[in-house]
């Protein structure tokens, strides 16, 4: 009355009230931006390493021109469907755009095993429990600039599933190729999708995440 407060609670319990309630507070926004964080992949223990060439594309016995290469169309899906973080693996050098001058380029560097220099190495991969290694197929096996990425890093202990987009080889030689480059890893299984049905797979795609324990 009289703008006298009726308010008998002691003012030390009025402090410890208030600030439980603050701390509520903050530990909530606190939860929200963590599930925030970890919708978007920021927080993810898994990565997904990609190598994936846009251009002229073989394109069922042809050739079509891609905007998006087929492996990073597959990379996206699978960015959208769990928890994880992208890198593009990218070439210092990159490889051209018409397709027979790429697959002569691709013989030379299977022929001299070479190891094609990446433009924006990953410094470490400490944090990741599981790798994803996304690349196209050419003549028979991923293009050597994965080898290139898998050997400058410590995959030891990490889960490691390849996936592939390829006209008619699967999988091609990548399990037996990353199990050389991977000293350490635990080889997991790997999903191959053909090129031509990389904008079409999500299906096929989601089954796979479930089978390997990274969807519900």
């Amino acid at each position: 009355m009289g703008g006298v407060s009726t308010d008998r609670t002691p003012a030390v319990h009025r402090r410890s009230v208030l600030a439980g309630a603050v701390l509520a507070a903050v530990s909530g926004c606190t939860a929200s931006r963590r599930g925030a964080d970890e919708r978007r992949g920021t927080r993810s223990r898994v990565l997904l390493a990609y190598f994936s060439r846009a251009g002229e594309n073989y394109w069922n016995g042809g050739r079509r021109r891609l905007a998006v290469g087929n492996t990073q169309v597959v990379a996206e899906t699978i960015g959208r469907l769990i928890a994880c973080d992208l890198h593009r693996i990218e070439a210092a050098d990159p490889y051209p755009d018409a397709y027979d001058p790429m697959v002569a380029r691709n013989v030379r560097e299977q022929r001299a095993d070479a190891r094609p220099a990446i433009a924006t190495p990953l410094p470490s991969i400490d944090r990741y429990h599981t790798v994803l290694l996304g690349s196209p197929i050419w003549n028979v096996r991923a293009p050597m600039i994965m080898s290139t990425f898998t050997e400058g890093l410590d995959l030891i202990g990490k889960t490691v599933h390849p996936f592939t987009t390829h006209a008619t080889s699967g999988l091609g030689t990548t399990e037996r190729d990353y199990a050389e480059s991977c000293p350490g890893a635990n080889p997991g299984e790997g999903l191959a999708i053909r090129g031509v049905e990389a904008a079409d797979a999500t299906p096929a795609v989601e089954a796979w995440l479930r089978r390997i324990g990274l969807k519900p």
